[in-house]
């Protein structure tokens, strides 16, 4: 019997099969999940690609600044001209990003160790929000992930959207992250 929310919607049925998906496995530890491998990365991509989901990519080495990382965010993620740069208008306009209703979307974050070590606070900061959006997008049958490459595999945050941000299955023991 599939689990409803608001709207009638459901994001997953409460069956063994859609426990075993990867999408179910990641949110089920939070909304915003780490990667440091590649390898480890692209099959995940992969599976989501295979399974109808839309995907959006930010190469976050550019970001010098949290403006920076606000007009990438906007042309990537396209956001209309009004968009204020800041967290609370980040928070307006991922609530207004179309999430398709078959698979999902995915915005992969690549390099953002970079940017975090630049701006530990801005970095906190956007993936909380986007946790946020994440919880909203469920409550009415949408499936948003991000996933969060680094290549430091000791990169850490405190918890988003009141969840940890975790390290995917396959990368969850420390030694499983060196190459």
């Amino acid at each position: 019997m599939p689990i409803l929310l608001w709207g009638g919607m459901t994001a997953f049925r409460d069956h063994p099969d859609e426990w075993q998906r990867l999408d179910w496995r990641l949110l089920l530890h939070g909304p915003v999940t780490l990667y440091c491998r590649a390898a480890v990365l692209v099959e995940h991509v992969a599976w989501f690609q295979s399974n109808s989901y839309r995907i959006d990519e930010l190469d976050c080495t550019r970001w010098q600044s949290a403006r920076e990382f606000h007009e990438d965010v906007a042309r990537v993620l396209g956001f209309p001209d009004y968009y204020g740069k800041n967290l609370n208008a980040l928070s307006d306009c991922m609530s207004d990003i179309e999430v398709p209703e078959q698979g999902g979307r995915v915005i992969i974050w690549r390099r953002y160790d970079a940017f975090a070590a630049r701006d530990p606070q801005a970095a906190q900061g956007i993936l909380d929000t986007v946790a946020l959006s994440t919880w909203r997008f469920l409550l009415v049958g949408r499936r948003l992930l991000s996933l969060v490459q680094s290549d430091d595999p000791r990169l850490m945050f405190d918890p988003v959207g009141s969840h940890p941000v975790s390290w995917n299955p396959q990368e969850w023991l420390n030694a499983k992250r060196r190459a």
